[in-house]
């Protein structure tokens, strides 16, 4: 067949068309990609520890030597692994029901959605086991409901005594710093006053250090307030 010269145009008009259509094909390609990656770093970002923050929105650090790590507890020959915070020791009202959020970005690792009070006669056994010391078992039935976060940096931090889990919430979810875990109450108490616990791990919680361990009172405060970036 014999070729007129504006077949030849045609031809280079339609090798053209290809070759540009390749090209966005390949462009957009690349360009998912990039967008991909771009928000795999995103979440990589978000899960980079930027500092600890205290798990009650608009609270200070306990200043009370009962409410702080260290502090003896007589009834089962140990001391309290964390802070506790409490109405008129926390800057803010605590009070049953309000909102208790992560410290930092991590792993849920726990979540008691079935937690039931033990009856008269299990906590009375309970506290006669535990006079001479707790075993983690133990401690975890002490705590009443307990959320549990496993953090980048190795450490795990517990939340105690809380009323709720947030709704959903499972193990394995992961959450960044200032979300939601659940809500404050009094499990584990016996009736008592409203409080959350807050202990921080150095690992898993009652089988390493907690963090703050063995400081005195004011030492302790200083170095909490670095960590937390509380006044």
């Amino acid at each position: 067949m014999n070729l007129k010269p504006g077949h030849y145009l045609l031809f280079a008009l339609a090798l053209y068309a290809l070759v540009v259509t390749l090209g966005f094909a390949l462009r957009g390609r690349q360009l998912h990609a990039l967008r991909e990656e771009v928000g795999l770093l995103r979440e990589k970002a978000a899960l980079v520890p930027e500092g600890y923050r205290l798990p009650l929105p608009g609270a200070c650090l306990p200043s009370r030597p009962e409410n702080l790590p260290g502090a003896p507890r007589p009834y089962r020959k140990g001391v309290s692994a964390g802070f506790v915070f409490v109405d008129g020791d926390a800057c803010v009202p605590v009070v049953r029901g309000m909102g208790v959020v992560a410290a930092q970005a991590g792993e849920v690792v726990k979540v008691e959605e079935a937690y039931q009070e033990p009856s008269l006669e299990a906590w009375r056994a309970l506290m006669e086991r535990v006079k001479d010391g707790a075993s983690p078992e133990d401690m975890d039935l002490l705590r009443g409901l307990e959320v549990w976060v496993r953090h980048p940096d190795g450490r795990t931090s517990v939340y105690a005594h809380l009323q709720a889990p947030y709704p959903g919430l499972k193990v394995g979810d992961k959450v960044f710093r200032g979300d939601p875990l659940g809500y404050l109450g009094n499990t584990g108490l016996q009736g008592g006053a409203p409080r959350l616990l807050f202990e921080v791990w150095e690992g898993a919680p009652d089988r390493g250090t907690f963090l703050f361990q063995g400081l005195p009172k004011e030492e302790l405060l200083r170095q909490a307030k670095a960590f937390f970036s509380v006044k």
